[in-house]
């Protein structure tokens, strides 16, 4: 593809943000505050939408319930309106409760389940106000030795949950269903991977789509394989940036593999799966412990932006060609030949040809945001975990 092509291609990638991205995170050990965090949604919203007007490539920020609830989510919508972007998907929490320390939607009592899917019910009535199309689903669920519950009872409970919850999705919404390795639980998980969370979006139906999060993997595993295999099946609903070095999923995308992040981008734009039309959704999913917040998102949206346009580089026809002649490393070569093109002055083009300054970076930096917000959010409660 040409330059100019791959900008065109590089409008139609937008990438949805986390609320929790621009609150208060940290270890298990601590949790870190920082000056001028978020008080509130309406605060986080604002931030998102500073990340969204440097980087051009931000149309929504997704919401994480109860950590957003508001009394009025049309007011919300409206300010997000106002600031320039949308709310986008809303995100269970079944892992912060003292009753799920068994589980939750899997949980061996039935109170517990009633409770737990009540509340996945609470999130499609709060997707019906907000607009959104996607129900996020993740669920710390699992167990930490052998014996301590029947495995396949816990699936019989978690396909009864997900049934209930699926038969309350509107026309146009869908729940999207992602799924962990290990942890919290470390004996089994119940969603542990993407082939468990392919047979229940199976068994639910069209709306129900699987989530990949580049960091829920084993060590080896090779993702985009996955996301291969589940565009092909119309079953990839949504993809979660992220990065990891080893067990967990909170490090910017790109950080310990960026050569993993192109192969994955690679397979989405031959698939055409950047253009919204073919509904999936990309999101980033991580919290900032030790980086600023808002240069933490925006350099995760410019490193994959980078990916997206080494991936739109490649020469398919040549790829292709290669290929289908057994040419080992021609065909290889010619994939890594776009991984070591520089691309950052064709996003440089790109951004100045709409409007954008070409360094995000910098240009945040040079705004004055951060210390503005520093010096007006004072007093309150900074927003965190569980906030």
């Amino acid at each position: 593809m040409d330059r100019a092509a791959a900008k065109q291609q590089l409008d139609l990638l937008k990438i949805e943000v986390p609320s929790w991205a621009y609150g208060n995170s940290g270890t298990r050990f601590k949790v870190f505050a920082q000056p001028g965090v978020p008080r509130d949604p309406f605060e986080k919203v604002s931030d998102a939408a500073v990340v969204a007007r440097l980087t051009g490539a931000v149309n929504s920020v997704a919401l994480h319930i109860p950590w957003d609830k508001v009394d009025d989510y049309e007011v919300l919508a409206k300010h997000a309106a106002n600031e320039g972007i949308a709310l986008g998907t809303i995100n269970s929490n079944t892992f912060q409760d003292n009753d799920y320390m068994l589980g939750s939607i899997c949980h061996p009592e039935g109170r517990v389940r009633r409770k737990a899917v009540d509340h996945l019910l609470e999130c499609v009535a709060i997707m019906d106000q907000t607009g959104a199309r996607d129900l996020k689903l993740w669920f710390a669920d699992g167990t930490n030795y052998p014996g301590q519950d029947d495995i396949r009872a816990r699936q019989d409970r978690l396909q009864a949950g997900l049934e209930e919850v699926y038969a309350q999705l509107g026309d146009q919404q869908r729940m999207v269903l992602e799924y962990k390795f290990f942890e919290p639980a470390f004996y089994t998980t119940d969603i542990p991977d993407w082939g468990v969370s392919y047979a229940h979006c199976l068994r639910l139906g069209p709306k129900a789509m699987v989530v990949v999060d580049t960091g829920h993997h084993a060590p080896g595993t090779n993702i985009e394989f996955i996301v291969a295999f589940l565009l092909r099946e119309r079953k990839l609903g949504a993809f979660d940036f992220n990065s990891r070095f080893y067990a967990d999923d909170d490090l910017i995308v790109g950080a310990s593999d960026p050569f993993q992040l192109f192969r994955i981008m690679h397979e989405v734009v031959k698939a055409d799966a950047i253009n919204p039309a073919n509904d999936v959704a990309f999101v980033l999913d991580q919290c900032h412990n030790i980086e600023p917040k808002i240069p933490g998102q925006i350099r995760s949206i410019l490193n994959v932006q980078e990916a997206v346009a080494k991936a739109l580089l490649v020469d398919q026809a040549a790829l292709t060609a290669a290929q289908l002649a057994g040419d080992v490393l021609g065909a290889n070569a010619i994939l890594m030949d776009a991984y070591d093109t520089d691309v950052r002055p064709l996003l440089a083009e790109w951004r100045t040809e709409r409007g954008l300054d070409p360094e995000p970076m910098k240009a945040y930096a040079a705004s004055g945001y951060a210390q503005k917000i520093a010096n007006e959010r004072v007093g309150g409660s900074q927003a965190g975990w569980g906030a």
